[in-house]
């Protein structure tokens, strides 16, 4: 109605003055009108840029309305686990079953643990089960394609990062189910006297910095919500949708947990900080579960169990034989460090992201808050909070006093996540302002404590970084949230020289904090160095690096009997020398040795390649994983059944098989496809062509006067 009532007065003949003075008037709100429409349109191109033009095609995750409906595919999990010593073996079993009236392939990316050494690939059909071969991963992915495409029920599992994984299951028949199982072992952490064991079951989306790679670059076999970029070429491997459990049906995404442990040593307890367990004892091995019987695959699931007190490990050596080789692991944890401490310069880095939103970001205030805590007189710190980009509370690290305590617990209590995961600009703040090189900063211990879900693609770049940029501090990580990035907790800390720990959930904060905070405190045991009898000895780490209080230090060797004795020595934070010596002959029997040797020989490779700036040993690595039918960056499982089900009439539709929302993530982090088009943005351009337009117009009759 107004709109109509000033098009009829400007229609009316009016005077020159007047025409004058409404013809400026009009300007001066058609160029506002035009800015303010310019100021809406950027992030709606943003917007429409990352959440609909780069995701198209996936409509069968859509029914004809355009509305969310659940997979086809129904997806139970099953994970039987037996820890001997230091060592967990996994039996993870995956059933996908169709529900729909088509054939279906099913497509599940999903994590393992970051240490995990996948060994075995089994495919049960029927009757039939079919043992899978490690090949080299193109060749894989080549069987499985024909396979698939001429009517053969088959399977492959790649690896896309040390700590997730993918996993393609070919020809499901209508109403019928195809069964996956994976073998895979994995170290058992022991720190501080506590074993520990994480099973993770979702993941949190991550962050995809950098400009998007040009079409045809991207690495073409993948279905996930994410486009390659220039800092992250497999984000759309990496990027499974992220739901939440109503999304699917009632029976998927459940998984049954049953956990064999046999230390070896009496225990003094067992627990979990997120599922309520229920234990039963038969003779040295205790049998764990979750009470609840199926939990939901929407947080990690985590063990701990100590040994009663005096029983705790002081050193241990296992021995085990392959393809006519002996292998030795050792463990030999050192006693406890003296109370001397140094003054430090300590930064506290917390994520404040939109991936943090929710009970995250509680969690990460109340750790750095405790963090702030342990500061004593003689320290000095700073708080860096980053999202999209990093702010420093205060220009340089200031004294531990009342005042700046005050200041940084009223700081971080207003803290909010929003935005994106720039970890790299943190990263080169926090590392960056290493002081002045007088004296009282050379006396001083510099630490970085970074407070992080880790849910960011980039991770080489940003281990590249740390290196480069590290100088004389460590930087210690501090896992937040129900699902963690653990590879980049465990890896950012390695490289960084200090430990990584992960918080699951409120009531789990006191003992890891507590944990990790004392041991940052204690000086380290520095100058350590391993003698074994064999000269010849290939050992891994070739490094030991330095060890914390309560850390232990872990090696495994190949080409040494179990004969003769190990030499462990180091310094003491006294200056003076600490040493341990082991009798190979005591040696316990082990199993999968020879597995944690090959995976940490090939880490070493992959290590070597970062450092150098070189592109890894693509041969050597594929041939040792083959040796010893292991799953790595080059090599994959594939199973192929030889007899075809599937008739060239029948299609074949694919099914992306979604995660979890991981618990107490805010539902901004829901990774649903999108079918919606860019008409918001076509219209807003619109709109502003039109106000330029009568800009330009008016302009011009301006000039005409």
């Amino acid at each position: 109605m107004m709109l109509s009532t000033t098009l009829l007065r400007l229609s009316v003949p009016a005077k020159p003055a007047n025409r004058a003075r409404l013809r400026r008037f009009m300007e001066g709100i058609t160029l506002w009108l035009a800015f303010l429409l310019l100021l809406f349109v950027q992030p709606l191109y943003a917007e429409a840029n990352v959440a609909d033009e780069l995701q198209p095609g996936l409509l069968h995750f859509t029914d004809s309305q355009g509305n969310w409906q659940a997979p086809a595919l129904v997806l139970e999990s099953d994970f039987d686990v037996t820890v001997s010593g230091l060592i967990a073996d996994t039996r993870l079993t995956r059933r996908f079953r169709n529900t729909s009236d088509d054939w279906r392939e099913g497509v599940f990316v999903f994590p393992l643990p970051e240490n995990a050494s996948v060994y075995a690939l089994t495919m049960t059909v029927g009757e039939r089960t079919i043992t899978g071969e490690v090949r080299p991963k193109e060749q894989a992915r080549q069987e499985y394609v024909e396979a698939r495409d001429s009517g053969r029920q088959a399977a492959t599992v790649e690896q896309q990062r040390p700590n997730l994984f993918t996993s393609r299951v070919a020809n499901i028949p209508p109403g019928d189910n195809i069964t996956i199982e994976l073998r895979y072992q994995q170290p058992v952490d022991y720190r501080d006297g506590q074993f520990s064991l994480r099973l993770p079951t979702t993941l949190t989306p991550r962050y995809m910095p950098g400009p998007l790679l040009p079409t045809g670059e991207a690495s073409g076999w993948s279905e996930g919500w994410a486009i390659a970029t220039r800092e992250v070429p497999d984000a759309d491997a990496i990027s499974p949708f992220t739901v939440r459990p109503e999304d699917v049906a009632a029976d998927s995404h459940r998984a049954r947990i049953r956990v064999a442990l046999n230390a070896g040593l009496e225990l003094a307890d067992v627990s979990s900080p997120g599922h309520e367990l229920e234990t039963r004892t038969d003779g040295q091995q205790v049998q764990v579960s979750p009470s609840e019987g199926t939990v939901l695959m929407n947080r990690d699931f985590v063990l701990r169990w100590r040994p009663v007190r005096g029983r705790e490990p002081v050193a241990a050596v296992f021995h085990e034989q392959f393809g006519g080789e002996d292998y030795l692991m050792t463990m030999v944890v050192p006693g406890a460090a003296s109370d001397q401490t140094l003054p430090r310069d300590l930064v506290f880095v917390i994520d404040t992201s939109g991936s943090m939103a929710g009970e995250s970001i509680r969690q990460a205030r109340q750790a750095l808050g405790r963090g702030l805590d342990t500061l004593s007189a003689n320290d000095r710190f700073n708080v860096i909070q980053f999202n999209s980009q990093p702010h420093a509370l205060f220009m340089e690290p200031v004294p531990a006093d009342g005042n700046n305590l005050a200041r940084a617990r009223r700081y971080v209590s207003r803290l909010q996540a929003e935005g994106g995961t720039e970890m790299a600009s943190a990263l080169s703040l926090a590392l960056g302002g290493a002081g002045n090189d007088d004296a009282d900063d050379a006396a001083r211990v510099r630490q970085v404590v970074f407070i992080t879900d880790g849910a960011v693609g980039n991770e080489a770049g940003l281990f590249r970084q740390i290196r480069q940029q590290l100088g004389n501090q460590r930087l210690f990580t501090v896992g937040i949230g129900s699902a963690p990035n653990m590879h980049f907790m465990r890896e950012a800390a390695r490289w960084g020289r200090g430990t990584y720990t992960a918080v699951s959930n409120p009531a789990d904060l006191g003992g890891p904090l507590e944990a990790l905070f004392s041991a940052m405190e204690a000086p380290v045991l520095t100058g350590l160095r391993t003698d074994w009898p064999s000269a010849g000895a290939e050992v891994y780490p070739e490094r030991t690096g330095d060890l914390f209080r309560g850390e232990p230090l872990i090696q495994v060797v190949r080409g040494v009997p179990p004969e003769g004795k190990l030499s462990v020595t180091g310094l003491a934070p006294d200056g003076k020398r600490w040493e341990r010596t082991l009798d190979l002959r005591q040696s316990a029997e082990g199993a999968g040795l020879h597995r944690r040797w090959a995976r940490a020989k090939i880490d070493s490779l992959l290590d070597r390649a970062r450092i150098q700036g070189d592109h890894p040993d693509e041969e050597q690595i594929v041939r040792l994983a083959m040796a010893h039918s292991l799953m790595s960056p080059f090599t994959s499982f594939v199973a192929v059944d030889s007899t075809p089900v599937r008739s060239g009439n029948d299609p074949l539709l694919a099914d992306s098989v979604p995660t979890l929302l991981p618990a107490g993530t805010s539902a901004g982090m829901l990774r649903y496809p999108q079918t919606a088009t860019i008409s918001p943005l076509l219209i807003a351009l619109g709109l502003v062509g039109m106000m330029f337009s009568a800009a330009i117009v008016l302009l011009r009759g301006r000039v005409a006067l």
